[in-house]
Formats: structure tokens, sequence, C-alpha cells
């Protein structure tokens, strides 16, 4: 077991109190049901749960030890280390983690494209030494802080993804990252029903850069309407060093052609006026896009891009995040699910309606679910994707949810197949209509559930298990 904390290196960093047996953690975890051998269990307390309920548990999964801020009954003699406040313990150990870390550091935010741009920076750097990022959507102030409590001594290079609905949010989540490097994707109205203005999510994405070590650089995206105004704040923090991307000639990484394909996408871009191409496994223009992002954060770090470039074609989309697979349907068929039931917001739904419109297949199948956090915004919103619905050429439409119902009225009723106002009451009409060589798009904010739309349909196409006896 590689030693990621030891009990006296916790003690210290949390200035807690250690109680029971010496003990040695390879990891950290918040959820007692995913807890692996060895993990520390930190026992944040919840809304709904408390952490300090399911510490017996947790270390009788095997966990080498909790941190806590009490005692839980009965466990008086357990490995534990117990500290004033869980949150703040856990903040401690990050800052610590990060103190004793030797890695080059990058964060990344952006109203969309931060996860596969994450992704693919990962991927990237792997090529040239040890490198994490956060798992999954670990991005905000508990899941920022988990993920570089998790940061091993060793590593090489660590990529973060910061996230944000209100402003103030970054600001301290960056400061604990302290990044040698930060990249803004973009910003877009997305959470705009938390702001007054587009300006308002610019400058609460631009927090990011409050908290880059001395020297550290900002790579930011040209093409996007906020550029100036968060190169601007980036200059009143003392920032010497931009690396731009987009398409003007004057980008240190300029776009050339991006080529989406069946199997990927194909780019071809100018890094500091030298042409050079790449593939990204993902698919659609939005891909490419943002890989140019990638090679700008390569660039900036001065690294040997080449190597990297080549780990990019085996990053693709994620389930959830237009990940796309082949389910069973039940004439005996296969047809191609583009699963973006993850999130939703006007440019995501926009970019996944292009990749929908590009695919090869027989019918096609729409879904879409509520974008939510749009705020007095949401009506308009929902109607203006009207001509990227009708760009996409849908040989049905099912809409769910209450603002859905704009885009029903723009679209008008004889184009729409069915709306409901709950992704439940679609499921069984969506799986129903699936048939041999169907291309389906399922996409919608998570509220709004649309994975249960995704389970119906690939349960649709496949036998019910047999129960067996004493089975449940």
């Amino acid at each position: 077991m590689t030693a990621l904390w030891t009990r006296d290196a916790a003690v210290e960093a949390t200035q807690g109190k250690a109680a029971g047996r010496n003990w040695t953690a390879s990891g950290v975890t918040i959820d007692s049901r995913r807890v692996e051998p060895g993990d520390l269990f930190v026992a944040l307390p919840g809304e709904r749960v408390d952490g300090h309920d399911f510490v017996a548990g947790a270390l009788d999964a095997g966990a080498a030890a909790a941190l806590v801020a009490r005692v839980p009954d009965g466990l008086t003699n357990a490995p534990l280390l117990v500290v004033d406040d869980v949150m703040e313990g856990l903040q401690d150990l990050a800052r610590a983690a990060r103190a004793r870390s030797g890695a080059r550091i990058v964060a990344v935010t952006g109203s969309v494209g931060k996860t596969g741009t994450k992704e693919m920076l990962a991927a990237g750097l792997s090529a040239l030494g040890r490198t994490v990022a956060n798992a999954g959507n670990l991005n905000n102030h508990i899941g920022a802080p988990l993920s570089l409590a998790r940061l091993p001594k060793d590593c090489d290079f660590a990529v973060f993804e910061l996230g944000m609905n209100h402003a103030d949010e970054i600001r301290p989540l960056a400061r604990l990252v302290a990044p040698h490097a930060a990249i803004i994707t973009n910003v877009e109205p997305v959470h705009i029903e938390f702001f007054d203005s587009i300006e308002g999510i610019a400058d609460a994405k631009a927090e990011i850069l409050e908290g880059l070590e001395p020297s550290g650089v900002a790579i930011l995206n040209c093409d996007n309407a906020s550029y100036e105004q968060i190169r601007a704040r980036a200059r009143d923090l003392g920032i010497d060093r931009i690396v731009t991307y987009g398409h003007d000639a004057r980008c240190d990484v300029r776009c050339i052609a991006i080529e989406p394909g069946a199997d990927g996408t194909r780019v071809t871009a100018t890094v500091a006026g030298v042409e050079t191409n790449w593939t990204v496994g993902g698919i659609g223009q939005h891909w490419g896009f943002n890989s140019l992002g990638v090679v700008a954060v390569l660039h900036a770090l001065k690294v040997d891009i080449a190597p990297c470039l080549d780990q990019l074609a085996g990053v693709s989309a994620m389930r959830g995040r237009g990940g796309q697979v082949t389910i069973a349907t039940a004439d005996g068929g296969t047809a191609l699910l583009i699963d973006e039931s993850y999130n939703a917001s006007p440019p995501a739904v926009r970019a996944a309606l292009a990749v929908f419109a590009g695919t090869p297949g027989g019918r096609r199948i729409l879904v879409l679910g509520d974008m939510r956090e749009l705020g007095d915004t949401a009506p308009a919103a929902h109607g203006a994707l009207k001509a990227a619905v009708e760009a996409a050429h849908p040989d049905a439409i099912y809409l769910c949810g209450q603002a859905m119902a704009h885009l029903r009225d723009a679209l008008g009723p004889d184009r729409v197949t069915r709306w409901t106002e709950t992704a439940a009451e679609l499921c069984d009409a969506v799986a129903d209509t699936m048939k041999d060589g169907d291309v389906l798009l399922i996409k919608g904010s998570l509220a709004m559930g649309m994975k249960a739309i995704v389970s119906a349909v690939e349960a649709a196409g496949t036998p019910a298990p047999r129960i067996q006896a004493g089975g449940r």
C-alpha cells in the first residue's frame, strides 16, 4: 500500500488529536459506501445525513481511520483523527497536500467544456509523467479539497476542474489549488439565474486567476465574447503571461480547421506559428475547439507537445456527457444512443444537436429536457433552440419540462411527437419507439432526471433477468 497520509502527517496538517492505533492511509473518501481498504474516511456532516453515523461501517469495510469532530458511540478505541470541524479538517489536508507537492498544477473552469478539457489535459500530460485529475464532477467546495487531499506526494502533474453557480465560489478553491496555469474555456449564459448579467458570470469565472502562483500563466479563449473583460482582469491582477487560442491570427494557438468524423475529430492549427495536426477521440466541433485550449495549456507549460498530442485520440465523451453507445432494441436489432443526460445549457444543447445531425444512421429520435438555472431568460432560451433542432432533421421529437413547452410552441404542435412535464412520463414512449438502426439523442439538465429515459431504452431491448431463489 502506497502511503498517502500517515497518522503523524495528518495530525500535523489538521492540528487534530489522534485516537486508537497507528495507521497509514492510501486514499481519502467521504462516502462510506465506496470505502476501499486503507482509505481515510472523512465523516462530513450533511443536511440529510451525518457522516459520523457511518464511521463504524466505514471502518468495518477496511478504512484505515476516520476524520471526525466527535467520537461516535462505541468507537472509543477506534483509529480516529478528531478535529474541531470536519470540513475545515479536510481543507487542512488539502492545503498540506498542496504545500508538499512538487507537481505542476493546472486549474480548469468555464461555462461549458471544462470536464472534457480536464480529461484531455490529464491524458496528454500523462505522456510526460505521473498525472492525476479530480474524478468525475468533484469540482465544488467539497470536491476540490477532497481531490487535493488525494494528491500523491510524488505526482508530476495534476489537473483540477473548478466549478461554480454563484459568485465568490471559485476564488477560495483557486487559492487552495494554487495552480501554475489556469484556463477559462468560455463564458456563456449558464447559471444566469444567479447573476445580473453575462459580465457577472465572466467576473466569477475570472476568480480562478486569483489563485495563480507567482509567474503563473492564464490561458484564454480569444473567440469568446468575454475575452477582453477577462484579459483586463488578468492584467489588473498583475498576470504577465497570457496564452490565447482561437481563430484570430494573433492567437498563440490558432485554429485552421476542425473536421469531425465518425471516430473522432481532426484538428489542424498553428502553435506559435508552426502548423500542427492532431486527433481527439471526442466527436464534434466543440471537442476540436476545446482541444485547442488543451494545446494552449501545454504550450504555456513549455512541455514537449508531441507525445501529449498522441494521447488525445484516446479521449472521448463520457456517459452522460455525449458518450455514444450501441444499445439493443426490442425488435432484435441495435440503435445508437448519444447519452447527454448529465446536464444541459443553450450552448451545450446546440453542440449536441450538431453532433446528432452529423451522426449516420436510420431514424433520428430526439429527446430534450429542460435547461435549468436560466432564470427569466428560460422561455426565450428554450424557444431559441428551434433553428438548431430543425437543422438536425429529427424524425421524432420528445420534450419534457415546463420550460421545454416554449420549444414545443416554437416548433408547432405538428412537429413535436410528445411533450410531458416530467422525464419519467416519457420513459415508456421513447423506449417503445426504438427500432433497429435508430439514432437517439437524450439531453437535459441533471435535475430533470433524464437518466431514467436512458435506463428505460437500455432495458427495452434486454430480456428481463431470471430471478433465482433467494435473490432480489
